[in-house]
């Protein structure tokens, strides 16, 4: 979190004690051939990655016009695509608040951009959002990491009290599923949560929640993210990836003419499912969300493609309009 970030946890009172404090984080979301990318500043070699963030101040005419004030002077980004998320307020959402009586609110927004050529450097990086959530990228399968988090549920379940195990097992059944179900991509905050609870995040033991699982048995093959940044992260993903079947938010993320191969990869990457390509081209043309350019590119490394865009008519005709998501194979996870 920015040194600016921190000053909100400094009361409007200036007594630290009595009053809540609101800062505001964002959770920045490009496209890239490689996967979603997610906007992080690093600040110090001892403290983990955040989300660009800073407190809400006088100066602000709104809350949007802060957040947008912050990301553009910590980043030297210039926000686009902007939505509210949620605000977050748990009583231990910075580990040095506690004992305090004063509370840390935190407003999260998701911002969609096209660009990743904002101001770089030792401080702030794009990173792909699969190093926090390697357990939400199926499109190959089901990642390694899988095995770990289902041992870890099977431990968790198998030593409920009697009247507790059933509870246990449908909870774990709705967030992970079981060998043959659907994958349901959009339940990536409940899936954290669950984590958190058992105690598989590091986050967990470092917040002082009362866990199931040891500290050491705390996954280490995904990284964390500062105070409870990653919970953020996961709201802003769960919102995504539900919105892009029904809003045409992912061309927010496209450039100007893409091929269809590159909106279906987009899509995949965004959801981390792979998609039934004839499907998936015909659910989009079904909807009208493109259009051709009448112009073909070269760089594909097969046949040229057709170069399409956006059609924009279909925000009057249609707003409620999304890509969505064609059923998928049922994976073995």
């Amino acid at each position: 979190m920015s040194r600016a970030g921190r000053s909100a946890g400094r009361s409007a009172s200036g007594s630290g004690q009595d009053a809540a404090t609101v800062d505001l984080s964002a959770v920045i979301v490009a496209a890239s051939p490689d996967g979603p990318l997610v906007l992080l500043r690093q600040i110090g070699g001892d403290l983990l990655p955040s989300l660009p963030s800073g407190p809400l101040e006088p100066r602000h005419r709104t809350i949007e016009a802060g957040l947008r004030s912050w990301v553009e002077e910590l980043t030297g980004h210039s926000l686009g695509y902007v939505e509210q998320l949620y605000t977050f307020g748990d009583a231990n959402r910075h580990a040095s608040a506690r004992g305090q009586t004063s509370r840390s609110l935190s407003i999260g927004y998701l911002a969609l951009v096209r660009e990743t050529r904002a101001r770089q450097g030792d401080d702030i990086a794009w990173q792909s959002w699969y190093r926090f959530f390697p357990w939400e990228d199926m499109r190959a399968g089901a990642p390694q990491v899988m095995t770990r988090i289902r041992e870890g549920i099977a431990g968790w379940i198998a030593e409920a009290p009697r009247d507790e195990r059933e509870d246990r097992e449908s909870r774990a059944r709705a967030a992970f599923g079981a060998a043959g179900d659907r994958w349901n991509e959009e339940l990536v905050l409940e899936r954290y949560e669950l984590l958190y609870e058992i105690g598989l995040v590091p986050e967990a033991h470092r917040d002082g929640a009362a866990c199931w699982a040891p500290r050491e048995a705390a996954l280490t093959e995904a990284e964390s993210l500062y105070s409870d940044h990653r919970r953020i992260l996961a709201t802003g993903i769960s919102r995504l990836r539900g919105k892009i079947k029904y809003r045409p938010v992912v061309f927010e993320l496209m450039q100007p003419r893409f091929t269809f191969l590159q909106l279906q990869r987009t899509v995949e990457a965004l959801a981390g499912v792979e998609l039934h390509k004839p499907n998936f081209r015909r659910l989009v043309e079904h909807q009208g969300l493109v259009e051709e350019t009448g112009a073909v590119t070269s760089n594909t490394g097969g046949r040229p493609a057709r170069l399409l865009r956006f059609r924009r008519d279909i925000l009057r005709e249609h707003p409620g309009t999304g890509v969505g998501l064609p059923p998928g194979r049922p994976r073995k996870t």
